[in-house]
């Protein structure tokens, strides 16, 4: 599970990424211009960014030669555009994007491109970071843990493995809590998901607009990912 921004003027091509990328397990959040990208960029480093390179106020080239010049080009960058040169696409490329995909998208192409993007943004890096930059990307790896929950002491009960990764202590029964981990995957994740939710509702009192900026969901995702799991997204008061 990644945190993905996807970065498009277009609400249509927006919406139908984010609902692909849900679907996947990731978790998504959504900007249609170059200032809400920027903003989106300094809250949180993602995982991955999907960015188009036509926009109407900075163009995604721009942008992308902006986070390089910044430092903040730490993570991969899949430009997409329905109307760029080989030019446009081998100059993203040379600035530091990781790829290029052309609109319109098949899904096949999508899902493999994110799949190798993820998996370069988690190999090892081949040059030693300063340490300025590790203390930072400890920070970010920290808050990037368990979909990027700001619970506290969500982490409070895990063991380190000898590479530094963080390990949920499982029992030998094959339970993590109260979640059996010998079932498939995606109900696993729905499990843990359920949990995950029920407890930033609870936390924040049942508001959405709390919960919505402690879990990084726009509300509109909010309410379809609860309803999806089957939780009350509103307190019920007995009459």
């Amino acid at each position: 599970m990644a945190r993905i921004l996807v970065v498009d003027d277009e609400v249509g091509i927006r919406e139908l990424l984010s609902e692909i990328l849900y679907d996947e397990g990731h978790t998504v959040e959504l900007a249609e211009n170059a200032a809400q990208a920027r903003a989106a960029r300094l809250r949180a480093r993602p995982d991955l960014v999907l960015l188009d390179i036509w926009m109407p106020d900075t163009d995604g080239v721009s942008l992308l030669k902006e986070w390089g010049s910044q430092g903040l080009l730490d993570m991969p960058v899949i430009m997409m555009s329905g109307h760029a040169t080989i030019d446009t696409a081998v100059e993203a490329t040379r600035i530091g994007a990781m790829d290029f995909l052309e609109k319109p998208i098949t899904l096949q192409r999508l899902l493999k491109t994110i799949s190798a993007g993820l998996a370069r943004g988690r190999a090892p890096q081949s040059v030693p970071m300063p340490a300025a930059s590790v203390g930072q990307a400890a920070r970010d790896e920290d808050s990037d843990a368990l979909m990027g929950s700001n619970a506290p002491g969500a982490l409070a009960n895990s063991t380190v493995n000898a590479g530094g990764a963080a390990e949920l202590p499982a029992s030998g029964n094959g339970q993590l809590g109260s979640i059996s981990l010998d079932q498939p995957l995606r109900e696993a994740r729905d499990a843990f998901e359920r949990i995950y939710f029920e407890y930033h509702l609870v936390r924040e009192s049942h508001s959405m607009t709390r919960v919505s900026e402690r879990t990084g969901l726009e509300r509109t995702h909010l309410y379809r990912k609860l309803k999806q799991l089957g939780i009350e997204s509103a307190r019920k008061r007995s009459t």
